[in-house]
């Protein structure tokens, strides 16, 4: 008789590295997200957060969450379709949709729901889900729970994704699905082509602005701005407000009749609690921040480009790379495991990222720096990894000279 628990008890890989002292995941911070974290009694310099303008600590976010607590309490106790909706909610969608230039918006607890829910929604029976074969794993999770087909086109390759669109035909409805930003190494879309191969073809278009939401554009609205395009070239923006955003959450906005449409029969919203007030208020505050304060996004490219003059006079790997995500590429799992250990025992927090987050022998370290990150930290950073680097990997010709 087969055991369902045997797989648990011979799963050995997350054992082996913490045996070997270089397991690097879920480590306790006792602080709040700043650009200096305390774990286990020691201060690190945070390269390691997805908290890119700052806002996760700022005291404008924390007095808006404690004043819809106030307000509203600590959750709303059901799903928004019955008695989970507030208009604080509500609010937030319209403030959304109007950052966003959409008609508008709709907001989820998560959002890897949200991309559950918006594409299981979309996509059904004959219906095809065209996605990058990088795209993030809730968007391969919510093609899954639909009841279309999924095909994948080459990782920013507009001639493949023409192919693949062409070879699904006219008879099909077809919704393509990219990040605009992709999240381990930074690389951005080039949606203006896709947006173009879409309309040859009669599929619509979906862009996940999880990490260029903040980042992306002169005001921050995301991967639209960056290039100019607006509802004619790209149908959906989706993103996460966990991000640039500070807080936890998930949205989609786009014109009134589809997120109508999605409201009424996306599952993952239908049947899971509703986004708790304070980070509903939350959200709102930062984008708030956001539009008042445009040079907290220049502050982050400034942050990552100094960082990155170091990087590539140093000759590191850093893929390729259009965003303030900066991924040191290793290769060896062992190697960026080992050099992301000896960067933590030195007092700095990065990600190592290894199959399948990223292709097989393409680990790497995901370095990220905020906006509020001062000169002084970087330097201090920089100094920890010209220490570590050519110690772990041990290259014939030094990477740092």
């Amino acid at each position: 008789m087969t055991d369902i628990f045997e797989k648990c008890r011979n799963f050995t890989v997350a054992r082996q590295l913490m045996e070997s002292g270089i397991y690097p995941y879920f480590k306790a911070l006792e602080s709040e997200q700043a650009p200096e974290v305390m774990i286990q009694g020691k201060k690190f310099i945070m390269f390691g957060s997805n908290n890119y303008l700052g806002l996760a600590n700022d005291p404008r976010m924390k007095q808006a969450a404690i004043d819809a607590v106030n307000k509203y309490g600590t959750g709303v106790a059901g799903s928004r379709f019955l008695n989970g909706n507030t208009t604080l909610h509500e609010e937030l969608e319209r403030k959304l949709a109007a950052f966003k230039g959409r008609e508008a918006a709709l907001i989820y607890a998560t959002g890897y729901q949200m991309n559950l829910g918006v594409v299981s929604a979309l996509v059904g029976k004959g219906d095809v889900a065209v996605v990058d074969k990088l795209d993030h794993a809730s968007i391969l999770d919510g093609c899954r729970l639909s009841h279309g087909e999924i095909r994948r086109f080459k990782h920013n390759n507009v001639a493949d994704l023409d192919r693949v669109l062409t070879d699904i035909g006219p008879d099909h409805g077809k919704l393509v699905i990219v990040d605009g930003v992709f999240s381990m190494e930074g690389d951005i879309a080039p949606v203006p082509e896709i947006a173009k191969v879409c309309k040859k073809h009669g599929a619509r278009l979906m862009v996940d602005d999880a990490h260029a939401t903040g980042v992306l554009g002169k005001g921050g609205r995301g991967t639209c701005e960056y290039f100019g395009l607006d509802h004619n070239d790209v149908d959906l923006v989706v993103g996460t407000c966990s991000k640039s955003f500070a807080t936890v959450g998930g949205f989609v906005v786009g014109n009134a009749d589809i997120i109508h449409y999605i409201q009424h029969l996306s599952r993952s919203m239908i049947f899971s609690a509703a986004l708790p007030p304070a980070s509903v208020a939350s959200i709102a505050k930062a984008i708030d921040i956001i539009e008042s304060e445009p040079q907290r996004i220049q502050r982050l490219w400034d942050n990552s480009a100094y960082l990155m003059k170091h990087f590539k006079e140093w000759g590191l790997n850093t893929g390729e790379t259009k965003t303030p995500i900066i991924p040191v590429v290793i290769g060896d799992d062992e190697k960026a495991f080992s050099l992301w250990r000896m960067l933590y025992d030195n007092g700095l927090f990065t990600n190592p990222v290894v199959s399948p987050a990223v292709p097989p022998k393409r680990a790497l370290l995901r370095v990220v720096v905020t906006a509020t990150h001062t000169k002084e930290q970087l330097d201090r950073a920089l100094n920890i990894f010209e220490d570590c680097i050519n110690k772990v990997l041990k290259t014939k010709t030094p990477l740092v000279k």
